[in-house]
């Protein structure tokens, strides 16, 4: 065998080595996506409920709702959180890159407009993206996004809304990969707060379904203790679960993404093979028949 024969080999072993190491991880990237997904579902009813109370609540304070610190709203919006979520790990394709890209774009815009830009960032690659960039995130929150708990969006949330509270920030908006299907995900931009301009007031089908009857008349309901001071242990709660909610729709998000990547380099590593293969079969035609030449020529000159 020939010394381009030998490489050629060893570049099919060691292609084939990653091919295993890729197929190994697109099949934990599978498990781990069913996974979110029931996590994802089994979350849908209670953050539709949450969010239903509170503009339920948020509609009959009224005008009080002011009175709450986390809702009122600030005179100006001089300075913009934003929040960033993306992965602890990369070789997901353009999961976390897409998020940063989109977050800098809005963060371009508010700035063109003379405001103040505040980041922070879920995930050890959006962390280091942003420093990298020079725009050192306020807060950090890393290593949970392969299985986020309640406890890492409350701890987020609560960073935020303390924010708000303070004026530290006058807006705070989120970025993450919204999950569509495996092989779909979507960036969205969504307003946590203030909270009037959230989704937090805005009815949908999937959350009033099962509430209201068929004529899509709301029940009469009375509140004790009053509408505020439901609002005011309602609205943490809904903040931390649209938190959460995010978080679990980007770590799908991400198993998918990954999936998908692993499998598209196994099918690479493939096609690489079939390439490489044939060109060490090419080469070792061409040295047998080179030699059958030698062989010939040295009959023919014994004759």
């Amino acid at each position: 065998m020939s010394a381009t024969q030998r490489d050629v080999k060893a570049r099919i072993g060691s292609v084939k080595n990653i091919q295993k190491i890729t197929r190994a991880m697109e099949m934990v990237a599978a498990a781990r996506l069913r996974r979110a997904e029931q996590r994802i579902a089994a979350l849908r009813p209670y953050a539709g409920a949450i969010r239903r109370m509170t503009r339920q609540a948020a509609e009959a304070a009224g005008s009080e709702i002011s009175g709450l610190p986390i809702l009122k709203e600030h005179a100006s919006e001089d300075t913009v959180a934003i929040l960033l979520l993306t992965g602890d790990r990369g070789l997901a394709g353009a999961f976390n890159s897409q998020i940063v890209r989109a977050g800098l774009r809005a963060a371009r815009e508010y700035e063109a407009e003379g405001r103040t830009v505040v980041y922070s960032a879920v995930g050890r690659r959006g962390v280091s993206t942003l420093t990298f960039r020079g725009k050192e995130p306020v807060g950090r929150f890393v290593g949970f996004t392969d299985r986020p708990a309640y406890a890492d969006a409350r701890a987020i949330a609560e960073e935020l809304m303390a924010a708000y509270v303070d004026g530290k920030a006058d807006r705070v908006e989120i970025f993450y990969n919204g999950y569509v299907s495996p092989l779909t995900q979507e960036v969205r931009r969504e307003t946590l707060l203030p909270l009037q301009q959230a989704t937090i007031l805005e009815g949908t089908e999937r959350d009033t379904e099962g509430a209201e009857g068929e004529s899509g008349h709301h029940a009469l309901v009375e509140y004790e203790p009053d509408p505020m001071d439901i609002l005011a242990r309602l609205v943490p709660d809904y903040v931390e679960i649209s938190v959460y909610r995010a978080l679990l729709e980007s770590t799908a998000s991400e198993h998918g993404a990954r999936m998908t990547a692993m499998r598209n380099a196994s099918q690479n590593a493939g096609d690489l093979i079939e390439d490489l293969t044939l060109e060490m079969n090419r080469a070792r035609q061409a040295e047998i028949t080179q030699e059958i030449m030698e062989v010939v020529a040295g009959a023919e000159s014994l004759t």
